[in-house]
């Protein structure tokens, strides 16, 4: 095999991260029904803390408990709280997405694999223990606990450094979001493949090395080589 290491993503990438889901489950516990509607009031405040996070505009924390404000003076309940039932709901629901196991099984011994994420480090240690794939892994490397988040190349360079420093020709970046995994990935000098299952348009200015629409696409391409 033509790679080293190969790093993933997670949400999104290798699990399901259905946060409507999560957020209905977690509120049943407030006695809130959360809707639909609650559901586009929640990302209206959650997606531009992601790209500020994302940008080290905010901090991790900063973001968790911004996008639960609202929530916490409605129900008199600490933002923090909320985020954390939000998190043990999500570890209950999240699972690995279609052909996500076939590939690890399938690359497992042959080459060396990690995660990084800008997700956060409670739900990500959780979810790979639940999902038995934990083993798979040699790195997990989590924003939170680095201090920069994807697409900085600092987050690359220390996941780099705690695998040992290998060739970066020889280390492949694979992640569904364009702007922080494909992006990140070639600001590091890395090999980029974008899981692009949505068939989003690709945006300008990244250009992955290889674009997948499945895992088992993914899986075809690595085992040919």
């Amino acid at each position: 095999m033509k790679w080293d290491w190969i790093f993933f993503d997670a949400d999104e990438t290798l699990f399901t991260f259905d946060s409507f889901t999560g957020l209905q489950r977690m509120f049943l516990d407030y006695s809130v029904t959360f809707t639909a509607e609650d559901f586009q009031d929640y990302q209206a405040v959650n997606k531009p803390l992601w790209v500020d996070y994302q940008n080290g505009a905010i901090t991790s924390l900063q973001l968790q408990h911004q996008r639960f404000q609202d929530w916490s003076e409605r129900l008199n309940v600490p933002p923090g709280d909320l985020n954390d039932a939000f998190m043990n709901a999500m570890a209950e629901i999240c699972a690995p997405l279609p052909g996500a196991v076939s590939l690890l099984n399938a690359l497992q011994g042959k080459v060396k694999m990690g995660i990084i994420t800008n997700g956060f480090t409670s739900l990500q240690q959780i979810r790979l223990e639940r999902t038995g794939l934990r083993d798979h892994f040699d790195l997990l490397i989590i924003s939170e606990e680095v201090g920069v988040a994807k697409p900085d190349p600092r987050i690359f360079d220390y996941a780099l450094e705690k695998a040992g420093n290998p060739d970066r020709s020889r280390v492949l970046m694979v992640g569904d979001t364009a702007a922080s995994d494909i992006l990140g990935g070639i600001n590091a000098g890395l090999a980029t493949c974008w899981l692009n299952a949505h068939h989003r348009e690709q945006p300008e200015g990244i250009q992955p090395t290889w674009t997948v629409s499945t895992l088992n696409e993914l899986e075809q391409l690595l085992c040919k080589q």
